[in-house]
């Protein structure tokens, strides 16, 4: 069988056709499994799966809104238009009595906050920024022309595919609005897109141009755990722009560290909440920090609304685009022209940055991690139950229970010693949420969702 909405025809999942080969990750409400169909050239895929009870209870709270199953609805419709290699592929549905969820593309190269953290200081060098802003400017462009806007953007949603290139994932918070017009370009911006036009004229056919410093650098490669250089010093350039051009929403949304101050203050936001979301991003991963953090939520968003983001260092361009990012009014921040005519990207030959085939970052795919599981008897429905309960709740009792064995089940299996199924459920529902546990990994979250 097949799903069907929108003109485009989507099978079906069903479990007696899978191979659960591990928990990935959880979130807010959803558990990420790795997965692979019956067939031996099927490839892996990464199944979200949400619990049908635990979105009715919340659609009953008091505070809720009711839209839970309206976002649960809306990810599924919005992936199916997706056709972009920055974006996942919606793979297979999944509809049971107790269960929803959807199959994507799985990401060996787990998310950007993960491969921060494993860099010299948790911090990147301007040249490994220069990539993965380019893509995210890349994707987040694409869907503002579907008229989608992101408004999730953060590091843990951010994911290292095979080729080293970014995936963007989780689109429960995005919404639509009309899709966005070309804003009108300044003389500055205009003799910028000249610029990039006649290099991407001149780099055809690629295998005969020289490669500019961003693409050799790419094609050079980092490891996960190489020390990363001091930042480089650039020239620096402003860009400014208005973007005042599309309806708006008034949702509060998003995650508190990223949001913008449109968001915090009510006042209605638009495409422009995702540029300020990119300039936070970018201000983390060059300084391992994010710039508006507080002690607590209240804190955080009073900071978002009144401070001025601190730039240490000298000026750079980097700095430069980060500060235009990060500008409060969402009529004077930099928008999408302006910034791929910054001179943070004076390098970039954009319609290129897609074909190069040596990123910063390539994983490696580790045989136990394609493998282990399959021969465990992985029960879906048991481990959402364990993690968010059923009909009568219970959840977080049954998860801490699952933790506090977990030293017993782990010494058992070091000891060559086969636990129960009702064991194997328990056990993998929490060493897929502590994946410290797991030295291929080497992060302490996957897909948060």
């Amino acid at each position: 069988m097949a799903d069907q909405d929108d003109g485009v025809t989507v099978p079906s999942l069903d479990f007696r056709r899978l191979r659960v080969i591990s928990v990935l990750g959880r979130g807010a409400k959803g558990v990420v499994f790795l997965v692979k169909g019956d067939e031996e050239a099927e490839e892996l895929m990464a199944l979200k799966v949400i619990s049908k009870d635990l979105i009715e209870r919340r659609n009953k709270d008091a505070k809720s809104d009711g839209s839970e199953y309206r976002r649960v609805s809306f990810e599924q419709q919005v992936l199916r238009r997706f056709d972009h290699p920055l974006l996942p592929k919606l793979h297979g549905v999944l509809d049971t009595e107790k269960l929803a969820g959807y199959a994507i593309d799985y990401c060996p190269g787990r998310d950007l906050n993960c491969l921060r953290k494993r860099q010299t200081e948790r911090m990147f060098s301007d040249e490994v920024i220069r990539f993965y802003a380019a893509e995210l400017v890349l994707v987040l462009d694409y869907l503002h022309g579907l008229g989608v806007v992101y408004r999730d953007l953060k590091p843990e949603n951010i994911m290292i595919q095979e080729n080293g290139h970014i995936m963007l994932v989780d689109f429960d918070l995005s919404t639509e609005l009309s899709p966005i017009r070309t804003p009108p370009r300044s003389a500055q911006s205009a003799q910028s897109d000249r610029i990039i036009s006649n290099s991407i004229a001149k780099s055809i056919p690629v295998q005969k141009k020289r490669r500019s410093p961003f693409h050799r650098f790419c094609n050079s490669g980092i490891s996960p755990d190489e020390t990363v250089a001091p930042p480089e010093l650039r020239v620096n350039s402003e860009s400014p722009s208005g973007s005042d051009l599309s309806e708006k929403s008034n949702s509060f949304v998003g995650t508190e560290e990223y949001v913008a101050p449109e968001i915090v203050s009510g006042h209605g936001h638009d495409f422009g909440v995702d540029w300020w979301s990119l300039g936070v991003l970018l201000y983390e991963m060059l300084y391992g920090t994010t710039p508006f953090r507080g002690s607590n939520r209240r804190e955080t968003f009073y900071r978002i609304l009144t401070k001025t983001p601190k730039l240490t260092g000298q000026t750079t361009a980097l700095r430069d685009l980060i500060k235009n990012l990060l500008e409060k009014d969402p009529k004077q921040r930099i928008g999408s022209v302006d910034i791929k005519g910054h001179d943070f990207f004076k390098e970039v030959e954009w319609d290129s940055v897609l074909r190069i085939s040596r990123p910063p970052y390539i994983p490696e795919i580790a045989p136990a991690e394609v493998t282990e599981g399959i021969e465990k008897k992985i029960d879906v429905e048991t481990v959402v139950k364990g993690i968010f309960g059923g009909e009568d709740g219970g959840g977080e009792e049954e998860e801490n229970k699952g933790k506090e064995s977990e030293e017993n089940n782990r010494k058992r299996n070091n000891n060559g010693e086969e636990g129960n199924e009702e064991d194997v459920n328990k056990r993998v529902c929490v060493e897929g949420l502590n994946l410290n546990d797991n030295p291929t990994q080497g992060c302490d979250a996957f897909l948060v969702f």
